[in-house]
């Protein structure tokens, strides 16, 4: 048989754009290009790198194609005909393809990523469930160790700037410190359903109460008395003012919060409307609507551009929802059940679906959290 040259022939199809140019399995990319249609009866077949991928829709101009399970990073070819007459194929364009890197858990917001690219993740189990682990590590090299054991519906987590994992408890209203070792300790209570967890570069902690209550947390001042004073509180825990900072719609799952440079906190939380709002908070409190469409929108961050990343559905399409300053939405990782993810420090990424961590390479530069 004569040996196949991409696009040899001169009605061989063409590829131009594929969007998203990152996805998950399970997860449907979009091929742009001409010559795209089925011919002579036959559709044509698609390949990922070695690996067959399912065809979901076919025209001249336009395919669709489902990310096949064990797929892995590469070319995407397109070929037309079968058998003797498999005379016909396109061009390559690369597709990222997000890997498992950690099973079996059950995250509900963004893992955390410590100083060293250690990844954290939580198996938070259903409201008042204890599970045997409530937090896991996650090493470079993908090795998976038990972190905490004694939290209870473990729900939002950051490192704050002492370098000191912090976890909320929704089932408790309360959030935890816990120490490089894993040792756990009560950091703020009286959090309502304590859900989404960030930090600003003064060291407040911002707690999302689902119920409708963004608190502010202020850095521990010493031994406290407990008092209520000038519309804020004392927790009675190391001296630290609790504040309401601002007030929204409740959320039916979780608020997610993440901060940009400039101070600004950004929150989402599902509701039962499909044209759910990304919610931009100054530093006074104010309350703005920064973008609006997206379904479900959940865990979010931001990269060195400013550019915001929400695990959300966009336009029908569930993934990574990228908004641009210029507030224009893209999608940037196709995929099913995702609730959160991290930028890594090499331009990759940790992606939390509902039982599962997944790496992929995005050369994104994420903004440091702290």
């Amino acid at each position: 048989m004569t040996p196949l040259l991409h696009g040899s022939k001169t009605d061989a199809p063409r590829l131009v754009r594929l969007q998203p140019p990152a996805a998950m399995p399970g997860g449907e990319v979009e091929l742009s290009g001409t010559g795209l249609q089925a011919r002579g009866g036959a559709l044509p077949s698609v390949m990922v790198g070695d690996t067959p991928a399912y065809l979901a829709l076919s025209r001249p101009g336009r395919a669709v194609i489902r990310i096949p399970e064990g797929a892995i990073s590469g070319d995407v070819v397109l070929a037309l005909g079968e058998g003797p007459k498999l005379a016909s194929m396109s061009n390559a364009l690369g597709l990222r393809v997000a890997v498992p890197m950690a099973e079996n858990l059950h995250p509900v917001a963004n893992p955390a990523v410590d100083a060293d690219g250690t990844v954290y993740a939580t198996v938070s189990g259903g409201r008042g469930e204890s599970v045997p682990v409530s937090i896991y590590s996650i090493a470079r090299d993908f090795q998976v160790r038990p972190f905490v054991r004694d939290v209870l519906n473990a729900t939002g987590l950051a490192f704050g700037p002492d370098g000191y994992l912090y976890v909320s408890s929704r089932a408790q209203g309360t959030v935890y410190r816990i120490s490089p070792q894993g040792a756990v300790e009560t950091y703020a209570e009286g959090m309502g359903v304590a859900t989404g967890i960030a930090f600003d570069r003064d060291g407040n902690l911002y707690v999302g109460d689902r119920e409708g209550t963004i608190f502010k947390v202020g850095p521990d001042r010493g031994p406290a008395a407990g008092s209520v004073s000038g519309g804020s509180m004392t927790s009675g825990i190391g001296g630290k003012e609790v504040f309401v900072y601002a007030t929204l719609e409740p959320s039916i799952a979780a608020y997610h919060l993440a901060f940009n440079d400039e101070g600004t906190l950004f929150v989402t939380g599902p509701t039962t409307s499909s044209n759910q709002a990304v919610h931009a908070i100054d530093r006074d409190g104010h309350t703005s609507v920064y973008y609006q469409g997206l379904g479900r929108a959940q865990g979010i961050a931001l990269d060195v551009d400013g550019n915001l990343y929400v695990a959300a559905s966009l336009e029908g399409q569930r993934g990574i929802v990228r908004i641009t300053p210029q507030r224009e939405a893209s999608l940037a990782v196709s995929g099913n059940n995702l609730v959160g993810l991290a930028f890594l420090e090499d331009g990759c990424a940790a992606l939390a679906t509902r039982d599962a961590l997944y790496h992929v390479a995005l050369d994104i530069e994420g903004r440091k959290l702290v």
